[in-house]
């Protein structure tokens, strides 16, 4: 009994031993990504907390202030709650839009149809780069005084209309430029609906379901999952939005700050005038707010997504 006391923590001590020379190639392979990560991501982000309570300026040095940045942005900037309110009507109106139109696209290519993979790939295309320079300039371009979209307008003997310096409908050409850059989650919903088994809807023909029926009572739960997930990631998107206002509108967000979203604010505020530490109170509040938001989906989401796994529970 003795002998076997004084081997278990000598046979302990190996273990560990084992464990650490079998997981140190695994940390080598991936001490590129941690260094990056420490240098580019989480030493940036502890600095910008500690700006957020300073008057920081690139140029003047900075002194702490305490809450004087959050109190300035919450009850003396007008125009951080116009970059608020573009922003949540940018998210409120894309988001939706988005995510019906990758849905409805993801369906129609859901079939065993000669050249579906051409297709698909067509519809992922803009997506590829849609977060370019070169796709919001060809928005631009479309939307122009002489664009595209007033010359079918002028086919029509209807007048030219000023897309972009009209504030009822600037914000409305973001919002269907992101309606159209439905790639990404498109193609998690097809890869959602693949996973349906057929026999579901064989057995939905045989008691006389419709079309609708089959959608609402079988695709539509089984896919909350992925619809889920999707919502997750457009809505942080969406709150993150900035090179599409700032190359359409030239970083200016007119015609009178509608189209002056969240993150395009923040940036005039850290690179144009370098007030950095205002700037780092805005991501800090804005981080706060697609935390909160996300919470909530997640609270929420045991009401309507359906897991396979709970069928039994």
């Amino acid at each position: 009994m003795a002998d076997t006391a004084l081997a278990l923590p000598k046979r302990r001590v190996g273990k560990r031993s084992r464990f650490g020379e079998n997981n140190l190639v695994g940390y080598l392979f991936i001490s590129p990504w941690l260094v990056a990560f420490f240098l580019f991501a989480f030493i940036p982000m502890v600095a910008s907390l500690g700006l957020a309570f300073t008057d920081y300026h690139i140029l003047r040095g900075w002194n702490y202030i305490g809450l004087d940045n959050f109190h300035r942005m919450f009850y003396d900037d007008p125009r951080y709650w116009r970059s608020v309110q573009a922003t949540v009507k940018y998210v409120l109106f894309a988001v939706p839009l988005r995510l019906v139109f990758a849905l409805a696209v993801a369906m129609l290519l859901n079939t065993k149809r000669r050249g579906v993979a051409l297709y698909r790939a067509a519809y992922y295309a803009p997506s590829v780069v849609g977060g370019s320079i070169a796709v919001a300039v060809m928005w631009r371009e479309i939307f122009g005084r002489e664009g595209l979209a007033n010359f079918i307008l002028n086919q029509f003997g209807e007048p030219s209309v000023w897309w972009l310096g009209n504030p009822d409908y600037a914000i409305w050409t973001l919002i269907l430029l992101a309606a159209w850059q439905f790639g990404s989650p498109m193609l998690i919903f097809l890869a959602g609906l693949k996973q349906i088994p057929e026999q579901l809807y064989e057995s939905a023909s045989i008691d006389g379901a419709n079309g609708f029926q089959k959608f609402f009572r079988i695709t539509l739960p089984l896919l909350t999952p992925v619809i889920f997930f999707n919502l997750i990631m457009q809505l942080i998107a969406g709150f993150m939005t900035f090179t599409q206002a700032f190359v359409i509108t030239n970083g200016s967000g007119r015609p009178l700050d509608t189209t002056l979203f969240y993150a395009l604010y923040l940036y005039k505020r850290g690179f144009e005038t370098y007030e950095m530490g205002y700037a780092s109170a805005m991501a800090w509040v804005m981080l706060a707010v697609i935390a909160i938001l996300t919470a909530i989906v997640f609270r929420t989401s045991s009401q309507w997504v359906y897991y396979e796994a709970q069928e039994g529970v």
